[in-house]
């Protein structure tokens, strides 16, 4: 049976970067994007380091290779990856139940990916799971942001429990933020 645990090692960190290569939406055939899901920022080592000094990331493990992780990303890090500092300032001017979010606990899901041949056995809610398990008592609230070009996360981030706050859009694709309140 497989479990979530939180990264540990640089070829944990070297693992997911693997996977997220190969599923970059730039990287997958004509079409796959649309059924199976993908990803659209690629982190290098240094900064899966950094963000891990911060907080761990959670992946799963198949005979001791990474098949699934879900990025942890604490505000601290905001700086990091200069691309997702816009969505930082638009995180910073919204309200999650009349509550500005930047004075509550918050943190955001970096990215989630589960390599192919594991998706569609449950992962994803694993990953999920074990991230509230792990920062919940620390972070009231987790964030994230989905392409709505992405049906398939957005279906999955709605099922585990994650609500819509947002709709935006920027030069590059119609953003939905949404949040899945741990209180």
């Amino acid at each position: 049976m497989l479990r979530a645990t939180l990264s540990a090692t640089t070829k944990d960190l070297q693992e997911i970067i693997d996977l997220q290569e190969a599923n970059l939406l730039d990287n997958l055939p004509a079409g796959e994007s649309e059924s199976q899901g993908f990803v659209t920022l690629h982190h290098d080592m240094e900064t899966l380091e950094q963000m891990h000094e911060q907080a761990p990331h959670v992946i799963i493990k198949e005979k001791n290779k990474v098949v699934g992780y879900a990025l942890t990303m604490v505000p601290e890090c905001r700086w990091l990856i200069p691309e997702l500092e816009p969505m930082f300032v638009l995180i910073d001017s919204l309200k999650w139940k009349q509550e500005p979010i930047s004075e509550l606990g918050f943190y955001v899901m970096g990215q989630i990916c589960i390599e192919a041949t594991w998706r569609g056995k449950g992962l994803f809610d694993l990953l999920y799971k074990h991230h509230k398990k792990v920062f919940s008592s620390r972070f009231p609230l987790l964030i994230t942001e989905v392409s709505t070009s992405n049906p398939r996360s957005l279906r999955a981030h709605e099922r585990v429990g994650f609500k819509p706050i947002h709709t935006h859009r920027d030069n590059l694709d119609e953003w939905r933020v949404i949040g899945w309140d741990w209180r």
